[in-house]
């Protein structure tokens, strides 16, 4: 827990790497949150220095989306079985009340289930595995894995991650009446290798509202776009919308229906600093906040927190309008930390740029800025002064906001330690930043022209009408562990 770049209030494992959100489900009332898990990587057990060879779903559960409980081990590599050298990812269903995970064995890559008789504690897989042996034939796949499982029309449905040579990123589409016997019925879509990467990874497939939403990884390449669109007669028929975050480190989104009628997701925050780094830490990634999926009036993807994350809103700091002349900036006095939420409301003007600097040192060397142009309504996190430390990934990153015209800029931002989650206008962004200073946890408004030959407007002169700030508790202690045995 000294460690000033761990995270205190977002999901992570004691030690060791994590990356993809697997299974996730709500049982009984319960969330749980399984994810791609190699222990020993960072602590001398026969994974080290490994990345993936050797994955194992880790689980874990909470009853408020927000305090999470370790749960044992969920799937491991079986020597000699279907998955010898890795349980990669899939996802969790309800099959008839048996809980079941689909995952893919390695190698070579095959898909493969669990099932749990015990309330999820605690996992047998099928003796039929591998369910799914081998792609299908006839085509030529660069890979073959990753899950998103539905019921639909007394049938299971599934698509595989895969591309097909060539053409693009592929999802062939399987049906099955139990799980474990798999009839391929084609490809349910294929994409343009030149736009959205010549194969798939963790697909996801949803319905949101009357549309269905595919969410995928363009591999190779390192970003996540996403589809909206119609599926019939087992084709999707999706338009490329945009990307499902604007930043350069959330991944892998997996999301669940939650008994409210909510699709919730949750991705991983991947690293941005070096293997050797990481390794010296003894830990690696984390999940983001839970996040609530929707889709606005011109059918774009939405992420919003989950209001549950407000529990754990503690001292809280409000600060009155500013009025921010040109390229000026307002250190926040009495307001510091690594672990806040912020939300700050400006008011709208026809060009400039304003914004928020996090984390920033008292003389300005350290800083992370959450930009906005009001020109060219682009949201932008500029992390090239994050850090003094060179060795670690300090990217600017962002898009467009599409915020409806003379609207106030509303930013809703959540920082924990080396993670900054931004949300504004029905868009998120996620970084990876690692100040080095233990003084670098100042909080400026800023404001600044967009271009040189730009000049604010007397009237639509852009201002800060509001700004509250909440220190947010911890949810872990520094003692907890992953159980061996449940």
């Amino acid at each position: 827990m000294s460690d000033p770049q761990r995270p205190r209030y977002h999901f992570l494992p004691p030690s060791d790497w994590m990356n993809d959100p697997n299974g996730l489900i709500q049982w009984a009332g319960r969330f749980h949150l399984f994810y791609q898990f190699s222990p020993g990587m960072f602590s001398g057990l026969p994974n080290q220095g490994a990345t993936l060879p050797g994955a194992h779903w880790g689980h874990a559960v909470s009853d408020d989306l927000v305090h999470w409980e370790h749960l044992p081990i969920a799937l491991a590599p079986t020597p000699g079985g279907a998955d010898p050298t890795g349980c990669y990812s899939g996802c969790a269903v309800d099959h008839a009340g048996v809980p079941t995970l689909i995952y893919t064995g390695v190698m070579p890559q095959k898909a493969c289930i669990a099932t749990s008789d015990d309330d999820l504690l605690t996992w047998t897989k099928h003796p039929a595995n591998p369910v799914i042996p081998a792609p299908p034939e006839g085509l030529e796949v660069p890979g073959w894995r990753d899950h998103c499982a539905w019921r639909d029309d007394d049938a299971w449905y599934q698509v595989i991650g895969c591309g097909v040579r060539g053409v693009g990123g592929a999802l062939p589409l399987y049906r099955s009446p139990d799980l474990v016997r798999w009839e391929y019925l084609g490809l349910m879509c294929t994409g343009d290798a030149n736009l959205t990467g010549s194969m798939w990874e963790v697909p996801e497939f949803f319905p949101l509202g009357d549309q269905h939403v595919l969410m995928v990884h363009a591999h190779p390449e390192w970003w996540f776009p996403y589809f909206v669109g119609s599926y019939d007669d087992h084709r999707y028929h999706g338009e490329f919308r945009g990307r499902v975050d604007l930043g350069a480190h959330y991944a892998a989104p997996q999301t669940l229906l939650d008994s409210q009628g909510r699709r919730l997701a949750w991705g991983w925050i991947r690293e941005g600093r070096t293997r050797a780094a990481q390794a010296e830490a003894g830990w690696s990634g984390l999940m983001s906040l839970p996040r609530v999926m929707g889709l606005d009036s011109n059918g774009r993807l939405t992420s919003e927190p989950a209001p549950e994350v407000r529990a754990l809103r503690r001292a809280h700091h409000a600060v009155g309008a500013i009025a921010l002349a040109h390229d000026s900036t307002h250190q926040i006095q009495g307001v510091a930390g690594a672990q806040l939420e912020i939300v700050a409301e400006f008011t709208p003007a026809p060009n400039g740029t304003v914004g928020l600097a996090v984390r920033r040192s008292p003389d300005g060397v350290e800083e992370t800025r959450i930009e906005y142009n009001f020109a060219d309504d682009r949201l932008t996190i500029d992390c090239e002064q994050s850090s003094l430390d060179l060795s670690t990934d300090r990217p600017n990153s962002g898009g467009p906001l599409h915020r409806p015209p003379h609207t106030p800029l509303r930013l809703h931002v959540f920082l924990d330690a080396s993670v900054l989650e931004v949300f504004a206008h029905g868009r998120a962004a996620t970084s990876r930043i690692y100040p080095t200073r233990s003084d670098s946890l100042g909080l400026h408004v800023f404001s600044r022209k967009a271009r040189p030959s730009a000049t604010f407007d007397v009237i639509g002169q852009p201002g800060l009408t509001s700004l509250d700030v909440w220190e947010l508790a911890a949810i872990w202690d520094g003692t907890e562990s992953v159980p061996v045995h449940a």
